[in-house]
């Protein structure tokens, strides 16, 4: 891996050796190493007038696009750390992240079907440290950047040091709010150069970005990576299956990455048409599973030279990946063997290491474990031991050739359509509409999504919940993916023998097994 140490070295480097490779392809803007760093160092030079900081936090909320991937370059050229909000937030939710993390500058983009987010803020928004509130197209902010002299801007991206953080991720929690993963310039540039190395990524390839910027997948497994190796990264504002056929047959796209509901999709449209799919050659897919017939028939009807599985997640960056010459079903069954650096093993509830084929909970250390949740120790401290050891939740099995399996949660985290959901955060959403006394969620099997939410609600004594009413505020006040596919009013919430909800009971009477 080159020494760069940071990504605005890295991003010079790849500007003075290959000054006029695309990089970017978004619709009509195009961009290369030399222009992208010239733009970063034009919004460095607004936020370093704004008084921003090094290591002062600026937001950025919008969907993926030409203008995201400048602003987070500038933001990591001015020394400042990038927290990415979801283009999915409301108000609520955006709010609620950029006062826990201190944001000083919040950087809007466009939102989903042209929304202006800046907008869905509260009003008055109570957000005591945000100063500055900036929206498209950014002319404002480059402005206010030529009272900055440019030889300023670039000592400042040159004093940024390796063990710097460069993101705050949000991750669901498991207590009713978000943390905050923070992460350092140096572990991103190695996690993703070696994520790279293994899914043969380069200056060849046409990768879209359908993953949101706000995410770990779509940041540093995209837009990072694609930097990284010069592969021309294709934002994707907004995924539908026929709009990403017609990309991947316009742009001769070679690289695919997304959960295995977006590969079946594929599988759909060229089941009803006719579509040039021959471009591609990569497939990457972050699910415990893989159905081993999906994989056969994408490198029957696509013609793949090869799918990779992985397992990664916030804390811990990139854990496990398949390899060149995996069978189909290693690929199908495991996320594969641990990448460089990392060590993976399998523990039981006392914290012994259990047998090879054995189930236990996954833990995992190295270079790729985070560095912590923002202002959170004690939170902190509860999944990194003092060995240094990130306990995920997650349970796994590790076979006799060190290919790890993931099996099930020990947190009550489920995934929609690729995107964890805690229940206790929608739970305290939830709350806020006003008619629900009680409200616990859990996840259940979906054919469409993978998991979808079941929202069980007491009603506060002399109201009354109306399923789809509650659906429909949920709808206008949280991200999509969090809104709970059903509502059920109980009159009162199963508990256990210590007193606590009984989620296992609510799950079985979600499925419609034995309780319902």
């Amino acid at each position: 891996m080159p020494d760069w140490g940071t990504l605005p070295r890295m991003l010079r480097d790849q500007a003075e050796r290959h000054p006029g490779h695309q990089v970017l392809a978004a619709g009509d803007a195009r961009g290369t190493p030399a222009e992208l760093r010239r733009a970063a160092s034009a919004v460095a030079r607004g936020l370093i007038a704004l008084g921003v900081e090094p290591g002062d936090r600026v937001a950025l909320w919008g969907v993926n696009s030409a203008y995201w991937v400048e602003h987070v370059l500038g933001v990591w050229d001015a020394g400042a750390v990038v927290v990415p909000l979801s283009p999915r937030f409301k108000g609520i939710e955006a709010a609620e992240l950029i006062a826990r993390t201190g944001t000083k500058v919040l950087i809007t983009g466009d939102g989903p079907a042209g929304t202006r987010l800046a907008g869905l803020l509260p009003s008055p928004p109570s957000l005591p440290g945000l100063r500055h509130t900036l929206v498209p197209p950014g002319a404002e902010l480059r402005a206010l950047g030529e009272r900055v002299p440019e030889r300023e801007a670039e000592e400042r991206a040159l004093a940024v040091r390796p063990g710097d953080l460069c993101e705050i991720m949000s991750t669901s929690g498991t207590t009713g709010a978000p943390k905050g993963v923070m992460l350092d310039h140096s572990q991103v540039l190695r996690g993703y150069w070696d994520w790279s190395e293994i899914v043969t990524l380069d200056e060849h390839d046409r990768y879209p970005v359908i993953a949101p910027f706000s995410h770990g997948f779509g940041l540093n497994a995209g837009l990072v990576a694609c930097l990284l190796r010069r592969a021309t990264m294709l934002p994707v504002p907004a995924f539908s299956p026929d709009a990403l056929m017609s990309l991947i047959s316009r742009e001769r796209v070679t690289v695919l990455a997304g959960p295995p509901t977006l590969f079946h999709r594929i599988l759909e449209e060229l089941e009803r048409g006719s579509w040039d799919v021959s471009s591609l050659r990569v497939a990457i897919c972050g699910a415990a599973a893989v159905p081993a017939a999906l994989i056969t028939r994408l490198a029957e009807r696509v013609g793949l030279e090869r799918m990779i599985n992985a397992y990664g997640l916030m804390e811990g960056t990139v854990v496990s990946m398949t390899r060149a010459g995996d069978p189909i079903e290693v690929v199908a069954r495991t996320t594969g063997r641990p990448v460089p650096g990392i060590e993976v093993k399998v523990v039981d509830d006392d914290g012994k290491e259990v047998a090879p084929g054995e189930r236990g909970e996954i833990l995992q250390r190295g270079y790729g474990v985070m560095r912590g949740y923002w202002d959170d120790p004690a939170r902190t401290a509860e999944v990194v031991d003092a060995d240094g050891w990130l306990h995920t939740g997650d349970v796994g099995v590790l076979d006799a050739d060190g290919n790890l399996a993931v099996v099930d949660r020990k947190k009550e985290l489920y995934i929609v359509n690729g995107f964890n959901v805690s229940p206790a955060e929608v739970e305290s959403l939830l709350l806020r509409e006003g008619s629900p006394a009680q409200v616990a969620v859990v996840g259940v099997p979906d054919a469409s999504a993978g998991e979808a939410g079941v929202a069980f609600v007491v009603p506060r004594p002399g109201a009354r919940v109306v399923p789809e009413e509650l659906i429909g505020w949920a709808r206008a006040n949280m991200s999509d993916y969090k809104v709970p596919k059903r509502v059920v009013v109980v009159d009162a919430l199963p508990a256990n023998v210590n007193g606590k909800i009984d989620k296992r009971e609510l799950r079985r009477r979600a499925s419609g097994g034995p309780g319902e």
